[in-house]
């Protein structure tokens, strides 16, 4: 196992949707600037959600419009509708993540739709998008494709119906989200295998949580099975507000560090990242932070993959 595997940070989006405070949007740039310069290349920064709702993300905008101009980084937006899509595209995104539910009871409480009119509206976003003459990435990630905290089982028939009505609503990508962290290794092996072989190359990326301490495992059964690029948050910050039980995404500076260890590149500084979790901390005083590398350290053994 020796491909470079994309970690694509998603705590100014995730990460920060569900804190208790706000942070400052010249703290969230210099958070966002100095993630990108430690490494990451793909950056969730926000999400063109009403701010009524989500008050957290009603700089999202002035976020896009500041971080676009980062080097060598790709910035994601979520957007749940065709205008968010809009919103995206008319502040620079580079790429859009669009969240569509499996459960009906997580679909009607996030975004007050079911699935099926949730792909219906994706299919308008990406015609929209296509129109444009700048091009734009449209990725779908397939929320609590491996269980919900409101419905309960997600049988695995469901995921690739709503799997294989993206890709012919029109997106580039897809991702599988554990959104409450029910998943285990075998299931991500399972869901993965049964998904891929329904859509193909177009699954691409692993959306994890932590709420049972199966992140990582979670992540190297995805490495086993193929999947190079994984969604995870600095000191492990996120959870939906919609998705009652919710913690946590997979540790970014913990997910670096296990694939550098294994042999598998990320391109990230690892001291660089950790340095990062101050100016977290400095945006969200009495935030937790979770993570084994901030508590102990970068271990004297550690060594970066080749």
């Amino acid at each position: 196992m020796s491909e470079q595997v994309m970690v694509t940070e998603v705590g100014p989006r995730d990460g920060l949707q569900i804190a208790a405070g706000r942070m400052p949007t010249p703290v969230k740039i210099r958070w966002i600037a100095a993630m990108a310069a430690a490494g990451l290349r793909e950056i969730e920064v926000g999400s063109f959600v009403p701010p009524r709702v989500v008050p957290q993300m009603a700089d999202t905008a002035e976020v896009v419009r500041a971080t676009v101009a980062l080097p060598s980084v790709t910035v994601l937006a979520l957007a749940p509708n065709l205008r968010g899509a809009q919103d995206a595209y008319a502040n620079g995104a580079h790429r859009i993540v669009i969240p569509v539910s499996v459960s009906e009871g997580h679909s009607r409480a996030n975004l007050n739709r079911t699935p099926a009119e949730q792909i219906a509206e994706v299919a308008r976003m990406a015609e929209w998008v296509r129109a444009q003459p700048r091009a734009m990435g449209i990725e779908a990630a397939c929320s609590t494709a491996f269980g919900c905290s409101i419905d309960g089982v997600v049988a695995p028939a469901a995921v690739v119906a709503v799997a294989e009505g993206l890709v012919a609503a029109g997106v580039d990508s897809l991702a599988l989200a554990d959104t409450v962290g029910y998943a285990h290794p075998a299931q991500i092996r399972t869901l993965v295998r049964t998904v891929r072989a329904a859509v193909g190359e177009k699954l691409v990326r692993l959306h994890l949580h932590d709420t049972m301490g199966l992140g990582l495992a979670n992540a190297l059964a995805g490495v086993e099975e193929g999947i190079r690029q994984f969604d995870s948050a600095l000191a492990g910050l996120g959870g939906c507000p919609f998705a009652p039980g919710a913690s946590g995404n997979i540790v970014t500076e913990d997910l670096v560090f296990m694939l550098e260890s294994m042999g598998l590149p990320t391109g990230t500084d690892l001291g660089a990242l950790i340095a990062a979790r101050a100016i977290l901390a400095e945006g969200l005083p009495g935030e937790t932070l979770r993570g084994g590398l901030g508590r102990a350290g970068i271990p004297r053994t550690y060594r970066l993959a080749a």
